[in-house]
């Protein structure tokens, strides 16, 4: 299995010893390319899971297994190339602003590059073909040179993305990647990162605050609240009554765009 977790607690380093833990007693099994989206409201825990599927928080208590193996008992150089095999794709991924958008996507394969070959990556790209067909599954093929300081929010969020399809993963782990584009561009996103989940048979975990997206796209929704898993169930089992019962007191809405930002929009197709 691609992941187990038992009775798994999480705390922030920040946080005080008397503040309640990020994660709670969680109990979840996530087999090889399954896919399942994390719901629940702000603050629940889904960027704290992600992250400590990333390996990159470690457990306060409970067991925790990557692949079949518990990645805080290996050397780190063992852990480091286990985390090779995980793409954790932040909400916001930190780009480099000043660096061209080619340069960014490739560095993806930076993992299982030689020290020198990275180096003169930075001053002549390796593979422009390869980063420009990664852009364009995203509608971003015009941005291959561009400078990331000159994209949108919706397009930094998925020339990250486009950094995923580049990786040699096989467990991507995803967060809020449509918080900044409009309905169509979306349903295109989350079906290209399907469909390379798929082609892959790798798994994909991915937090979304759309509920009806994560119900429409995802054969698995898990529900979270203040760090607890309120239920673990098919889609077909996951009726209105619980998905109100976990934003109860919580008014559900899309994210805002970013304030310098307007959605991103193209037609759909327009891709391919």
């Amino acid at each position: 299995m691609t992941y187990r977790l038992e009775q798994l607690t999480v705390r922030h380093l920040v946080a005080g010893l008397d503040a309640p833990p990020a994660l709670h007693a969680l109990d979840l099994v996530i087999e090889p390319g399954e896919q399942l989206a994390l719901i629940g409201p702000s603050g629940a825990g889904k960027t704290t899971l992600l992250a400590t599927l990333a390996c990159a928080h470690k457990p306060a208590e409970g067991r925790f297994s990557v692949f079949g193996q518990d990645p805080w008992a290996l050397s780190q150089a063992a852990r480091h190339r286990l985390r090779a095999r995980l793409f954790l794709a932040p909400q916001a991924p930190p780009l480099p602003p000043r660096q061209r958008v080619v340069t960014t996507v490739l560095a993806a394969r930076l993992p299982h590059m030689s020290f020198w070959r990275a180096f003169a990556s930075l001053v002549k790209p390796v593979d422009p073909d390869a980063a420009h067909a990664a852009l364009a599954r995203f509608g971003l093929g015009d941005k291959l040179y561009s400078r990331v300081d000159r994209l949108s929010g919706g397009e930094r969020q998925r020339c990250g993305l486009a950094r995923l399809m580049l990786s040699n993963a096989e467990a991507f782990l995803v967060d809020e990647p449509i918080s900044a584009l409009d309905p169509a561009l979306s349903q295109h996103t989350l079906a290209t990162l399907q469909q390379e989940a798929s082609e892959r048979k790798a798994t994909l975990v991915c937090s979304l605050h759309q509920v009806e997206m994560a119900r429409a796209h995802f054969p698995r929704l898990v529900g979270l609240r203040d760090g607890r898993i309120v239920f673990d169930r098919p889609r077909e089992a996951v009726t209105d009554a619980m998905i109100a019962a976990l934003y109860e007191n919580e008014h559900v809405q899309p994210p805002a765009p970013h304030p310098h930002d307007t959605p991103d929009r193209i037609a759909v197709g327009a891709c391919f």
